[in-house]
């Protein structure tokens, strides 16, 4: 089922999403729902937050990182399978200099600002089993995977921007908030006050 993605205004974008125990209630359906809302709004990762639930899950697939705009396979093709669920996500580490990349969000649709990163982290997590897991990861795939861990923690990407960006962009997230968007996916909105 697609659910809809939470606009920026929505206050379970700013909570601090809880930690999820074994036996969660219909987990794997929304587990798989979260796929099919993300596919449906051509998205690389979506945390529960921006569906409506404040839990520490996110998903992510990086497959079209590992192609061009002509199909070619890029520097990143590894992350043609990078498919992956992370349960109770926490970053334990990040290191190397900071690199600027665009980035966007499905919570602000239009909006696409570079944003500065360190290049590698490393993350403990659960996979949908419950199975631990400790990883590092770098490039791409580390970028994403810390955008969707600030979701789990309350951080929209367009806090990260410097201040002046901020100030000039205030009028576009308030307009998206009130639902002013040419999102292409199922939206729900709760105006900025």
């Amino acid at each position: 089922m697609i659910l809809p993605i939470r606009s920026i205004g929505d206050p379970v974008l700013k909570k601090v999403a809880q930690d999820i125990l074994p036996g969660h209630a219909g987990l794997k359906q929304f587990i798989a729902d979260m796929y099919e809302t993300m596919y449906a709004a051509s998205g690389v990762g979506l945390a529960a937050p921006q569906v409506g639930e404040s839990i520490r899950l996110f998903i992510v697939d990086c497959a079209p990182f590992a192609e061009d705009e002509d199909g070619n396979p890029t520097e990143d093709a590894h992350l043609k399978d990078f498919k992956k669920v992370f349960i109770n996500p926490y970053i334990v580490h990040e290191e190397g200099e900071e690199w600027a990349f665009e980035e966007g969000c499905l919570s602000i649709p239009g909006i696409r600002e570079d944003v500065e990163r360190q290049p590698t982290i490393t993350m403990r997590y659960l996979d949908e089993d419950f199975k631990p897991h400790e990883e590092t990861f770098d490039g791409f795939a580390a970028r994403v995977l810390q955008h969707e861990h600030d979701h789990v923690d309350g951080i929209l990407f367009t806090e990260l921007l410097a201040p002046l960006r901020k100030r000039m962009l205030k009028g576009k997230l308030r307009d998206i908030s009130h639902g002013k968007t040419d999102a292409k996916y199922k939206m729900r909105f709760t105006p900025i006050k």
